[in-house]
């Protein structure tokens, strides 16, 4: 065989880049609604200003399909719509990029590899835990996009790849996201609508938070011991760190200077200020990205940095994670396409009747699966509760499904798939900032999420041989 034929044979066989992916699905999307008959729910507002749908209020109404000006016009929608996450990557990543020209986190991360030289399991389970008390508690599951960078620069320094990189962050976040037993959004939101007292039922909550994030930094641990013991066990074996410059951590001074130090302390208590404002101000993503900006320039000024080439450094951080900043954009089009369409109700009355004959254990168990399915297309957690709980409180009553598991069930399912969905902008924004293809993350977190699952479903069974109140 010719070189040149071994060249055609290697492009024949190339992935799809994501961006390709995201527009055959919105293509598929775009064919759903000549396809799904267009229907509606009644909408009411809360107290709270969200619009949740009106149970049995159900209509179908007259075909709207998407035409073709419509379908690549939903991309600009999506882009418009998503401004906020969009804008918030392009900060974050200006802002680790000024921060990192200091070298203090270079600094901070070798000195404690050599804090604890041969247990970097150890260092895996402090990091992970501790992001995923923050996601249980609904601070930190958008936001984890902005440690990210720290999380591969912690990889690389270990000696590992991308995905330990990713994962210990992004995978601390959602584990405690999915269980979400203090999260006002998807937690408590969903609740609210099913009429229980806010939060209860925290303490099989927590059981169950223990046993899922355990399960996931053992995963995680697995991995990354596979990766350090045999590099070529890495799912990235030929590139482990796509987007990271090519340089060498022993050379790093693990001695923090004095301004390096400062810098830590101030990114610390940028961080705090957010958390604080997050609980008490309600605080959202324009916040944060105002804390990003404000870190950058007093970043800056302690390292004695010239106007001139603050600018340059964050614009490079910008560019850097510009990929993963569009890509919000482009997977939130296709939920403006089934949107406009009008199918998305659709989707979830014919849930609910497919639901309603089940019995208690079968239908609590649908249920869950159900959200998970759902929630491949519509990964907002509070979206997601103002859809479907409006639906499945009423028919968890006539299927004898004590409401707190109907809450679980939808709050597990809910995050389960955000780890896989390509429609999470914030899974592709994560994706595409490490550099990792969507499918090769895919053969890394599919078997976690069965996993999850299977954590998932005998908990659930439980819940309801227990008829779990709203203690």
């Amino acid at each position: 065989m010719s070189q040149q034929e071994k060249t055609k044979q290697k492009k024949k066989f190339q992935l799809p880049d994501a961006y390709v992916i995201l527009f055959v699905i919105l293509l598929l999307a775009a064919i759903l609604t000549y396809i799904i008959p267009a229907g509606s729910y009644e909408r009411e507002t809360t107290e709270d200003g969200m619009d949740v749908i009106v149970p049995d209020s159900y209509s179908q109404i007259d075909q709207q399909p998407v035409s073709l000006i419509d379908l690549f016009s939903s991309i600009q929608e999506g882009l418009i719509g998503g401004a906020g996450l969009i804008f918030l990557v392009l900060t974050i990543g200006g802002t680790f990029a000024v921060i990192e020209k200091t070298g203090a986190i270079d600094s901070m991360i070798m000195k404690t590899i050599k804090r604890t030289q041969n247990r970097e399991w150890l260092l895996i389970l402090m990091v992970a835990a501790l992001f995923s008390v923050f996601g249980g508690l609904g601070i930190i599951a958008n936001s984890s996009i902005a440690f990210i960078p720290i999380g591969i620069i912690l990889a690389r320094a270990m000696r590992m790849d991308a995905i330990v990189g990713v994962s210990i962050i992004y995978l601390g976040a959602y584990s405690g996201f999915a269980v979400g037993f203090l999260d006002p959004q998807t937690t408590g939101f969903a609740q609210q609508i099913a009429q229980i007292p806010l939060f209860s039922g925290l303490s099989l909550r927590l059981v169950l938070y223990v046993i899922i994030v355990g399960a996931t930094i053992a995963y995680i641990i697995w991995y990354a011991n596979r990766v350090k013991n045999d590099p070529q066990k890495s799912i990235l074996s030929d590139n482990p760190f796509p987007k990271l410059e090519e340089k060498s951590m022993d050379d790093v001074d693990e001695k923090l200077t004095s301004t390096q130090l400062t810098v830590l302390l101030v990114l610390v208590a940028g961080i705090a200020i957010y958390v604080y404002g997050v609980f008490q101000l309600d605080w959202d993503i324009n916040e944060m990205a105002g804390i990003f900006v404000a870190l950058s320039v007093i970043t800056a000024l302690i390292s004695k940095m010239g106007a001139n080439q603050m600018v340059e450094e964050f614009l490079n951080g910008a560019k850097r994670v510009l990929y993963g900043a569009l890509i919000i954009g482009m997977a939130r089009s296709i939920v403006v396409v089934l949107e406009n369409g009008q199918v998305l109700d659709t989707v979830v009355h014919s849930m609910a009747v497919v639901l309603e004959p089940f019995s208690s254990v079968m239908g609590a168990i649908a249920m869950f699966i159900g959200n998970g399915l759902f929630n491949l297309v519509v990964t907002s957690g509070s979206g997601q509760a103002a859809i479907v709980m409006p639906i499945m409180t009423p028919l968890a009553d006539l299927m004898d499904i004590p409401r707190q598991v109907a809450v679980q069930a939808y709050t597990l399912g809910d995050g389960f798939t955000n780890i896989i969905t390509p429609l999470s902008g914030v899974l592709m924004a994560n994706l595409a900032i490490a550099g990792i293809p969507w499918t090769k993350w895919l053969k890394f977190a599919l078997p976690l999420v069965g996993i999850w699952y299977v954590i998932g479903t005998i908990f659930i069974v439980i819940t309801v041989l227990i008829n779990w109140g709203p203690v």
